[in-house]
């Protein structure tokens, strides 16, 4: 016998209703700030698997690029976002390199 969280019954969802009714209409201060604070949780965990890649601890990281451990665990949990030139400086740290591409 299936539970109702167990019925799969096709239907599409349009996800912006979805996040429109949970965080407000794009452009609002709700929305925006939803939006920042996914960035930042995206962000941390793009660090977070990089670094268990390379296998090094939070502490190494944190000493390669000069601060301390507890400044790489706020940023792998989300709860800070670095400045752009600290996120280039975090992932050479691991031997890493960024590239942007550009589609017009």
């Amino acid at each position: 016998m299936q539970t109702k969280e167990h019925v799969n019954n096709h239907q599409l969802v349009d996800y912006d209703v979805v996040l429109d009714a949970k965080f407000g209409k794009k452009g609002t201060a709700s929305r925006i700030e939803a939006e920042e604070k996914a960035l930042a949780f995206y962000t941390g965990t793009v660090i977070a698997d990089a670094r268990k890649q390379v296998r090094i601890t939070q502490t190494e990281l944190a000493e390669r690029i000069g601060a301390d451990k507890a400044y790489i665990s706020r940023v792998e949990s989300g709860k800070i976002e670095p400045k752009v030139s600290t996120f280039y400086r975090i992932m050479n740290a691991m031997g890493m390199n960024i590239q942007l591409s550009m589609s017009i």
